[in-house]
């Protein structure tokens, strides 16, 4: 009894998928000049796109909005309901209206309708009848037709809002092509995500500077140099020349060396110990430029320096890992 229960509800899922699938094939199968139409609108538009719908097709226009907004067309969702008592001020001359209702006669947003020739928006409607009052009143409509919902009592949205949802997802994609909207583009949308830190954070973002910036110049003790490791924390310190150029690093690792050759440190001078020529990385470089360099070399430091090879920081793995680019 228990297999029978969970084959049927395999089944009854996947029937859900197929009806749905087939659906989507149907509406591509269907695109013409309307969905043109529409994008040329949404692409000379100088204001922002407004999205609207009542009900389950309010809830995938904000999702389409979302989208939109994300991928470099302004654009936000306004209740039907709200807009009819007073946030229809939020709409512009210079904006677009995209309406999404399955029967294509929503009295919400229906209700939107004089106000909104009056004012001279556009309007493109996203519906289910080509004959409906919204189709006929839109300057462009798109057909989001299905022969039937994945709902077996034919009554709940379910294939209908995913062709909503799909053509919404085709608008925004045919609009990024038409921006051509780049990886940078987005990840200036989504600076907390993880793809804006990679493509946002650079070096000088989350080097070590100033006081905090471990360094001792050529001539320094190799006691003094230690000493200015211990107070940073850094696990290593910088050398420079009296005109501030780098000159060498000297690490954890450079002192165990050191230590393999003798444990007497003093008299010792930090030039006489120090690597030179260390991995150096631009301030104005990505932080993930740094993570592969710090991969390919295998180190955990970095010291930073301007185009003039002055030092101007330090960067450590542990940085990158706060700052989430690692």
């Amino acid at each position: 009894m228990e297999t029978q229960i969970y084959t049927n509800r395999l089944e009854s899922a996947r029937e859900v998928l197929r009806i749905e699938a087939a659906a989507l094939e149907a509406l591509a199968a269907r695109l013409n000049g309307d969905f043109s139409h529409a994008v040329d609108l949404i692409l000379t538009c100088k204001g922002r796109l407004v999205v609207t719908g009542m009900g389950k097709s309010g809830h995938v226009a904000r999702k389409i909005a979302a989208t939109l907004a994300s991928t470099g067309t302004p654009a936000f969702f306004l209740h039907p309901a709200e807009a009819v008592h007073g946030d229809l001020g939020m709409i512009m001359r210079e904006d677009v209206l995209l309406a999404l209702s399955n029967s294509g006669e929503s009295d919400e947003v229906l209700a939107m309708w004089p106000a909104l020739k009056r004012k001279g928006i556009r309007t493109i409607c996203m519906t289910g009848r080509d004959g409906s009052t919204m189709a006929k009143l839109a300057d462009v409509h798109l057909d989001a037709h299905v022969d039937k919902e994945a709902c077996p009592l034919g009554l709940a949205p379910t294939t209908s809002t995913t062709a909503q949802l799909a053509l919404g997802d085709a608008l925004a994609v045919a609009l990024m092509n038409e921006r051509q909207f780049r990886e940078e583009d987005f990840a200036m949308s989504h600076p907390a995500g993880s793809l804006g830190r990679r493509l946002l954070v650079r070096v000088a973002d989350v080097m070590h500077s100033g006081e905090a910036l471990p360094c001792v110049r050529i001539g320094a003790s190799l006691k003094e140099a230690l000493l200015e490791m211990s107070t940073k924390g850094l696990g290593m310190t910088a050398v420079i020349d009296a005109q501030g150029a780098l000159v060498g690093v000297y690490t954890d690792g450079d002192l165990r060396r050191t230590l393999d050759r003798t444990l007497d440190l003093s008299g010792i001078a930090i030039e006489d110990v120090m690597t030179r020529a260390p991995r150096t990385v631009a301030e104005n470089c990505l932080a993930t430029e740094a993570v592969e360099q710090m991969e390919a070399a295998k180190i955990l430091c970095l010291l930073v320096v301007d185009d003039r090879q002055q030092l101007v920081g330090a960067l450590n793995m542990h940085d990158l890992f706060k700052a989430g680019v690692v």
